[in-house]
């Protein structure tokens, strides 16, 4: 039996990386109590506090595997949910710029596609069957208070909307709100400098839809249809949802953003370079409004660089790293992230103060998780009006992966490899091998 640290742990928000993280810390805590400003549906339902969950959403096969590290059978979980098996490379269409579509390929293994809602409404159910968690619905965190000496966290203020607010002892706290507010607003309390900030500033703006899936259905489950740049800003995607429905999205950059109406919504698919969405949407009824939501960057938060972090803090998910919705990595990043938080956990149970330089030490482990998808993010600087320092590398980067793509486009184990990376499950140097590498740098040469 795992040695306990301490009574309680307490985790602000119970978003993806929150009750990700609460599993985590679970076996090494009395207690973990969960705290959300929101009422936590027992069925799949959108909440207030999570606007961009009425959005397309993906679990990359990384998020996968870590959520069944966490819970373990947690795919069966899905299925049983209603959640739609799509198998990798065959299943999704994709229409990349010079790809219209890119070779369509069995890679070996399934992901699932689901709305958020659903996934976090499973994971919900598995936490509430462990008996050291409360899920706290419509509970604020108002304030992490510091412990004496100002070097460590020592309780959370808890505000339920009364008059009157709740002092609740932690020896951990794990910030998973999304913004990173309680932590920023912890640190100017103590008067500790907050972490060096990176954005880059993408401004884009998504409307999503949901549609009953036609009767015949097409031959496809899913269509991601990408913009050329530096000339096309607009893009979207069609994803299978439980209960025979699409989830679409669409979107566009620094001010084309897509309308609210389903005229304009169906307008604005027909400005595509290929008809594939529009075309499938035209003939599929409705369900529900349309969704909209804009987020101006990408923004990385570095409390790896900082000397000393204050002890028994963990920040998680968006409040480290905001990605780039498009590419559907934040669920996926979170969930990696509390495997490597329950696994340091793990790794110091002999220590007198195990929490004792824990931050540093998760913050330096997580950059790994962090690495595949930042280094996406990068690529949005190929639109000139992307706002941000660029990379100096910027134009090799952007050579070397198309070529890396026109490679993938010809090899299957290339395609394989680059899904792999995307996904989550193979590290971003797995993609400059000497190998692969030379093979790359051959077709750059040949095609400069």
């Amino acid at each position: 039996m795992l040695r306990t640290f301490g009574q309680q742990a307490v985790v602000i928000g119970a978003g993806m990386g929150g009750l990700a993280a609460a599993k985590a810390v679970s076996p090494f805590f009395e207690r973990v109590i969960v705290l959300d400003r929101d009422a936590l549906p027992g069925a799949p339902a959108p909440r207030v506090g999570t606007p961009q969950a009425r959005h397309a959403h993906a679990l990359l096969a990384g998020g996968l595997r870590a959520l069944q590290q966490l819970f373990p059978g947690f795919r069966n979980d899905l299925i049983n949910a209603g959640a739609v098996p799509v198998r990798a490379g065959r299943d999704v269409i994709w229409e990349r710029p010079g790809y219209d579509p890119f070779p369509v390929r069995d890679l070996g293994f399934d992901v699932f596609s689901m709305s958020r809602p659903l996934l976090e409404a499973v994971c919900r159910r598995r936490l509430g069957a462990e008996g050291n968690i409360e899920l706290c619905p419509r509970a604020r965190a108002a304030e992490i208070i510091p412990a004496p000496h100002r070097d460590r966290v020592a309780a959370v203020r808890v505000d339920d909307g009364s008059t009157t607010s709740e002092r609740l002892p932690a020896d951990l706290v794990i910030d998973a709100s999304g913004r990173a507010g309680p932590t920023l607003a912890f640190f100017d309390a103590i008067g500790a400098a907050p972490p060096e900030q990176t954005e880059i500033g993408i401004d884009i703006g998504y409307a999503s839809a949901i549609f009953e899936v036609p009767d015949p259905a097409p031959e496809w489950k899913g269509v991601t249809h990408l913009p050329e740049p530096p000339k096309e800003f607009r893009g979207g995607l069609i994803l299978p949802l439980e209960n025979r429905r699409w989830i679409v999205s669409i979107g566009g950059r620094h001010g084309d953003n897509p309308p609210d109406d389903l005229d304009g919504f169906l307008a604005f698919t027909k400005t595509f370079r290929r008809p594939t969405i529009h075309d499938a949407i035209a003939r599929a009824r409705p369900v529900g409004d349309i969704a909209r939501y804009n987020l101006p960057a990408s923004v990385r938060r570095h409390f790896e660089r900082l000397p000393r972090p204050p002890c028994g803090l963990i920040p998680i998910g968006d409040s480290v790293c905001r990605f780039n919705p498009v590419f559907g990595q934040g669920m996926s990043v979170a969930a990696q992230e509390a495997v490597v938080l329950r696994d340091l956990l793990e790794a110091r149970c002999d220590r007198a103060d195990p929490l004792d330089g824990l931050a540093e030490q998760y913050f330096t482990a997580i950059q790994e998780c962090l690495a595949a998808p930042w280094g996406t993010a990068l690529t949005d600087f190929i639109h000139p009006e992307t706002r941000g320092e660029r990379p100096p590398d910027l134009e090799n980067r952007l050579r070397y992966g198309a070529a890396l793509l026109q490679l993938a486009a010809r090899d299957p184990e290339v395609h394989k490899l680059m899904v792999e990376v995307t996904g989550l499950t193979r590290p971003a140097a797995a993609l400059r091998e000497p190998a692969l590498a030379e093979r790359v740098v051959a077709l750059m040469a040949a095609t400069a």
